[in-house]
């Protein structure tokens, strides 16, 4: 039984050290409040250590936990709790507030975005996912995700037209 524990340990302990600040950033990025990102943070790797899931490569470990990272994400902002806490509105326009966070301007504007455009955008840009990756992780054909990114980069650039001068 020991040996079984401790490889269990071991495993957890790996996922941790690879994929820890992607799920985080994901999830802070998906609820926009530290403290639901650390809960869904806390339950992807308590499904992570329940799951008997046999990984094909590290390319199908990364796609698992960014599926899992996204629907724990949707499972909280569908409860009851999370949309009586933080009405769609109030919950729509606040952005995340980070101290040491050198492109807020940015930042802010992707929070801004649909649930589903702020994923593709974060994990392509702040996660360097190819469009396929991401097709791949997320379950989609990869012409949706690239669509996905056009719209997104198209909003982004009407929010941040006004703050920047591209002439």
């Amino acid at each position: 039984m020991k040996n079984k524990a401790l490889c269990t340990n071991s495993k957890i302990e790996q996922a941790m050290e690879a994929y820890s600040d992607m799920v985080f950033r994901l999830a802070l990025a998906q609820l926009k409040h530290r403290a639901n990102a650390e809960d869904v943070f806390q339950e992807v790797f308590f499904r992570f250590a329940k799951a008997d899931t046999v990984f094909e490569s590290e390319e199908h470990q990364k796609a698992w936990f960014i599926r899992v990272t996204l629907n724990c994400c949707r499972k909280l902002q569908s409860s009851a709790w999370f949309r009586h806490i933080y009405p769609e509105d109030e919950n729509a326009a606040e952005p995340i507030a980070t101290q040491e966070d050198e492109h807020s301007e940015v930042r802010e504007a992707v929070q801004g975005l649909p649930a589903k455009y702020r994923s593709v955008i974060h994990l392509f840009y702040f996660e360097d996912m190819s469009a396929a990756q991401i097709a791949t992780s997320l379950g989609l054909k990869e012409s949706t995700i690239t669509s996905q990114l056009c719209r997104a980069r198209k909003l982004l650039q009407e929010k941040l037209k006004g703050d920047y001068d591209y002439d």
